[in-house]
């Protein structure tokens, strides 16, 4: 998400235009409540009954599908699909770059049409094999809501298409309804007849890369470019939706949506303003101290939220007056509380470091370890490296800051003592076996509901509401990058690409820490033009037998991936801390791009050190 056209993001565009009043938002909904209370339904029924509802954990993973493909049409219809921006719509005047935007959303809408037809042909296999999901329900009805979600978007898109053009009155309008209905239609017959069909590669990727300089979605570029992969070796294109399904009903995935929602309830709520409270009572409202107590509670927000941007918008307009009370320059507590909301990727449960779990095929309970001294590592980095603790000489420390203060701290404690327990919940119920995964994190949501609704009493109906549909819209989107990157990576791989890399690579660099330098160098610039969940389902398949031939642990791996991919939320185009940043703060992009520089350094350096000491990331894990 990025580009000034869709720099707000879900969580504010929500609450203005009110949560659960279209039907797609009240489905993705209904399937997010459905995940949380069906594995809650286990945990309780297993000790005596041996098990809750029949077929529980495939349920959960089907209805995840639900979600994304429903939170997919919410975020569409609010404007909140990822994009890289565009780089043509600031050329020529008001027409040209009408037609700019025109041509970004009617290639989508063409590209959905296509998907719909390829997830049609699909789902038509699983009717044929009529398995039976649970109670009699057919898998196959729930799987149609993958032909259906992309016909729906792609006339969502269409129609957007028509709007963008600039003609007004009935005339706009009709047109509008005319390519809603007419693009994912051509789109829908092209793919009928030319599916199998052996098709040049050339034009299909000019007009890839010309729907990606114009502003096209994240996934349609993907999508179009898996599509015309396959097309390109004679390939069926149903191996496209069936990635997409993949991907969607991994048994691990059902804790994204759940985790985002507990976070979502807590950034709603007064969780921020506790923690706040409790960490500069620890650490003193001096200079250093609000700082330090600044960088810790937002990369710990961030692991609980999984979104940079969420812990900006949650937290940025109570943390940055606290730091200019307490005598620091604006520019750098815009850049600290930017930068430091970064920083929770390595920490659990944040949603990056389960993604990588799933796509590395390694136990989340050993990610969740890795993480936690790299995490420090990478906050002291930018505390010391990025200079934020620097005192200027000009600047003079308040006279009536209050110093760190035990019993100041156990109150500010004993208040937030419902928030500090939420990380205990999650990872000490996944961590003791008493829970799996899914249901961990179905866990995690209902405490965070229920301390907030009861405890606290500050979770209305109306916000919860507005949570479900953030967290339906958030992950929905990302889903959709996630299914067109896995099918654009498993074609890679049935190439032989990671392969031949890794062969290639070894040839050249011989030695192991000049490869990690190599790699961390790589991953910086990879970040800077790439989504993270597009990069993780893209680079890792890729880059993980790479490094294995070096001998470095798959986990270790993928601590160095995540840290490094914590630059990208500060680099534009794909830097979305910045773009939320702008909007919060009402600073230009430019002026919060400037205040991140240096953390943009030190994140590189301790993205080198755990590199090079890898004990940082296994110690933990070896304990066990």
């Amino acid at each position: 998400m990025s580009g000034p056209e869709i720099a707000a993001p879900p969580v504010a565009d929500a609450a203005r235009s009110g949560a659960l009043t279209r039907w797609d938002e009240a489905l993705a909904a209904t399937a997010l409540v459905l995940m949380t209370l069906v594995p809650l339904i286990e945990i309780a029924a297993r000790p005596f009954l041996g098990r809750g509802v029949e077929n529980a954990p495939v349920v959960v993973q089907h209805l995840g599908l639900v979600l994304a493909m429903f939170g997919a049409l919410a975020a569409g219809r609010h404007g909140h699909l990822t994009t890289l921006g565009s780089s043509l719509d600031q050329i020529g005047g008001r027409g040209i770059q009408a037609t700019v935007k025109a041509l970004a959303r009617g290639s989508s809408a063409l590209v959905c049409g296509l998907l719909a037809v390829a997830s049609w042909r699909f789902v038509a296999t699983e009717i044929e094999a009529a398995q039976e999901l649970a109670y009699g329900v057919p898998v196959w009805v729930l799987q149609a809501t993958m032909p259906i979600g992309f016909a729906l978007l792609g006339v969502q898109l269409g129609a957007s298409c028509g709007r963008a053009l600039p003609l007004a009155g009935v005339a706009g309008r009709v047109l509008a309804v005319g390519l809603a209905l007419a693009l994912p239609l051509l789109g829908w017959l092209l793919g009928w007849h030319f599916d199998g069909t052996l098709l040049p590669l050339g034009p299909a990727a000019v007009a890839v890369v010309l729907a990606l300089l114009a502003g096209a979605p994240i996934f349609a570029v993907l999508g179009a470019l898996a599509l015309a992969l396959f097309w390109s070796e004679g390939l069926p294109l149903a191996s496209i939706p069936l990635s997409h399904y993949q991907i969607t009903v991994n048994p691990s995935l059902p804790a994204l949506p759940l985790f985002t929602l507990a976070g979502l309830v807590l950034a709603r709520t007064g969780a921020a303003q506790r923690l706040g409270t409790l960490f500069v009572a620890l650490f003193g409202g001096g200079v250093r101290g609000t700082v330090v107590a600044v960088a810790v509670l937002c990369s710990g927000f961030t692991a609980l939220t999984g979104g940079s941007g969420v812990t900006i918008l949650a937290l940025g307009g109570l943390l940055l007056p606290m730091l200019l009370k307490a005598g620091y320059p604006e520019q750098r507590g815009i850049g600290l509380v930017t930068s430091a909301s970064a920083l929770g990727v390595l920490l659990a449960p944040s949603v990056p470091l389960i993604m990588y779990a799933v796509i590395a095929r390694v136990p989340i309970e050993q990610m969740f370890l890795a993480g936690v001294l790299p995490a420090l590592v990478m906050v002291a980095c930018l505390l010391l490296i990025g200079g934020f603790l620097r005192r200027d000489a000009h600047v003079r420390p308040v006279a009536d800051a209050p110093s760190p203060s035990v019993r100041a701290a156990l109150a500010a404690a004993w208040a937030a003592k419902w928030e500090l327990a939420a990380p205990v919940v999650a990872i000490g119920s996944l961590a003791s076996g008493l829970a799996t995964p899914t249901e961990s994190a179905a866990l995690t949501a209902a405490y965070a509901v229920a301390t907030q609704a009861l405890a606290h009493r500050e979770l209305s109906w109306r916000v919860l509401g507005k949570c479900l549909a953030d967290c339906a819209m958030l992950i929905g989107g990302v889903m959709l990058i996630l299914g067109m990157a896995l099918a654009l990576t498993n074609f890679l791989v049935d190439a032989g690409i990671p392969d031949a890399a890794a062969e290639w690579v070894q040839g050249v660099i011989p030695n192991k820490y000049v490869f990690l330098l190599v790699l961390c160098l790589f991953l910086f610039v990879a970040a800077a033009l790439m989504e993270i969940y597009a990069a993780l389902v893209v680079l890792v398949p890729l880059l993980l037998p790479l490094a294995k031939a070096y001998g470095i642990d798959p986990v270790h791996f993928g601590i160095i991936f995540l840290a490094a991919m914590e630059v990208g939320f500060l680099c534009p185009p794909a830097g979305l801390n910045i773009y939320f940043a702008s909007a919060m703060f009402g600073k230009s992009i430019r002026y919060v791009a400037v205040s991140v520089l240096p953390a943009m350094a030190a994140i590189f350096v301790g993205t080198l050190l755990i590199a090079l000491l890898p004990g940082l990331s296994t110690w933990l894990p070896g304990l066990r």
